[in-house]
């Protein structure tokens, strides 16, 4: 079993930034890739960011490209997504995810990844 712990959302003014954090514990983890997704109300869950096990490749959704960084820490099992020059629109709960398949390329897609966490709410006030 994996346990993924987020944290660090919150509300914010546009134009502002918020640092997520997403630490994960469990004898399953091995080499595994992490994702940030989110859902807004009324829309389906979107993904954001992700990162390999080795941090070498990061792949981000258009609309958060340039703006929002993924990273991770593997000592502390810990991923991170920067996010600056937020809008309105980012508002949603965040969610950390992870895919303990250990892929050479990160993964865009909801069905690759095994464990998730609770969410953190980001709300972006206009």
């Amino acid at each position: 079993q994996v346990q993924l712990v987020e944290s660090g959302g919150g509300l914010v003014q546009a134009g502002g930034s918020l640092r997520l954090s997403c630490a994960a514990s469990g004898r399953a983890l091995g080499r595994h890739g992490m994702a940030w997704f989110r859902q807004a109300p009324g829309k389906e869950r979107e993904f954001v960011a992700a990162i390999t096990w080795s941090g070498g490749r990061t792949v981000y959704a258009d609309s958060v490209k340039g703006r929002f960084t993924i990273s991770r820490d593997n000592a502390k099992n810990t991923a991170y997504l920067q996010m600056n020059s937020l809008k309105p629109e980012d508002s949603a709960v965040y969610y950390c995810a992870v895919d303990t398949a250990g892929r050479v390329s990160p993964g865009t897609i909801e069905s690759l990844y095994d464990y998730w966490g609770q969410g953190t709410q980001v709300t972006v006030s206009s």
